[in-house]
């Protein structure tokens, strides 16, 4: 039995099962925790460890969390991944832990999936032709469930937060897998001044993964010359977000806010902009216009690389991609919207973020 056009989605999804269990390399592990919560912070390109204050920041630098100025506050997020062929949302709830507003607490939950892919293994029946009704459908889909706390110390300008992510991630009936890790964070504001420092998987964050194919199922990888993937484990190495930011009074109603974070990590590539293959630092920039405190407008610029010229040559020319969003504040509501362009490869992969912060 040949693999067909009919076959193309689902050895897709079996190549990237199988890589991303067997790759030597860390980095690509629970690579949909880098792609950032709140259209807001998605408008100014992720730069904002050190000025995010609603419960977002729980994602970004939970040492922020009790700058919240809400008893209880719930955010959620929409975002059509790769103009909709993957689907990004979250959900999170925060609670002040007293009245004096030096504690605070959230529960947040994140999930990025590809819905709907035909399952193909059985496209063919026991006589040998094709039989569409056969054709199961299936999701992938990873999920992070983060609980964060986060406390001011007796000097307010400086606080420090932590989160506990529990990981799981989801191939259909065919693989899934469990992981776990810890963030630490430290802030310190004065005045415009604000600085972040974040510590993101510092105890190394483990998946432990299990495949469950049936005979039949792993009969038909074997005749069609696929290896069978094995239970492993993979992990994510220590990495370390440092942000500053400066508020800017334009006049009575206007403030601008700039604002600029760097990560760094031993992860890097020979297309890291600053950095080697054993090392590198990533950052990103964004500019936020708030008039009279309900109107807001931003921009960003991140994901910054120096990529191969035609793919061939040596030579490498700087890619980033640009970001920009914009945000409306109705009473006890916050409205926000982003639109990033993923790969700045020109039209068609825009990808559309829209969230919501609820005070109560």
């Amino acid at each position: 039995m040949k693999a067909g056009a009919p076959d193309f989605l689902w050895l897709l999804i079996l190549s990237l099962v199988t890589y991303t269990v067997k790759a030597q390399a860390p980095k690509f592990s629970n690579d949909f925790l880098n792609i950032g919560v709140g259209a807001r912070s998605m408008g100014m390109a992720g730069a904002v460890s050190s000025n995010v204050t609603s419960v977002q920041a729980a994602y970004w630098n939970p040492a922020c969390l009790p700058y919240n100025p809400s008893r209880f506050q719930v955010s959620a997020q929409h975002a059509e991944w790769f103009s909709g062929i993957g689907s990004y949302d979250y959900i999170a709830f925060g609670k002040r832990f007293d009245e004096e507003q030096r504690s605070f607490g959230s529960v947040s939950l994140i999930r990025m999936a590809i819905d709907k892919i035909p399952n193909t293994l059985r496209l063919l029946g026991p006589d040998g032709s094709i039989d569409y009704s056969r054709i199961e459908e299936f999701s992938v889909s990873d999920y992070a469930l983060l609980v964060s706390y986060a406390r001011k110390l007796n000097d307010d300008r400086f606080s420090l937060g932590a989160s506990a992510k529990i990981i799981h991630r989801s191939f259909g009936t065919f693989a899934n897998a469990w992981g776990f890790g810890l963030d630490a964070a430290f802030r310190f504001r004065s005045g415009p001044l604000s600085i972040g420092l974040m510590g993101k998987d510092i105890t190394t964050t483990y998946n432990a993964y299990r495949f469950s194919f049936s005979e039949e199922e792993k009969a038909i990888l074997q005749q069609t010359n696929n290896s069978l993937p094995v239970s492993s484990v993979e992990y994510v190495l220590p990495r370390l977000l440092a942000g500053f930011s400066y508020w800017f009074s334009l006049s009575e109603k206007l403030r601008l806010l700039a604002s600029a974070d760097v990560e760094f990590s031993n992860q890097g590539t020979a297309t890291s902009l600053w950095g080697s293959r054993s090392f590198n630092a990533d950052p990103r920039f964004g500019v936020e216009i708030v008039f009279v405190q309900k109107v807001f407008f931003r921009l960003g610029a991140g994901n910054f690389q120096r990529i191969l010229v035609n793919g061939v040559s040596e030579e490498r020319e700087l890619s980033f991609y640009p970001t920009a969003g914009m945000g409306l504040k109705l009473g006890k509501l916050t409205l926000d919207y982003a639109l990033t362009n993923i790969g700045n490869v020109g039209i068609g992969l825009y990808s559309h973020f829209i969230s919501l912060n609820l005070d109560l």
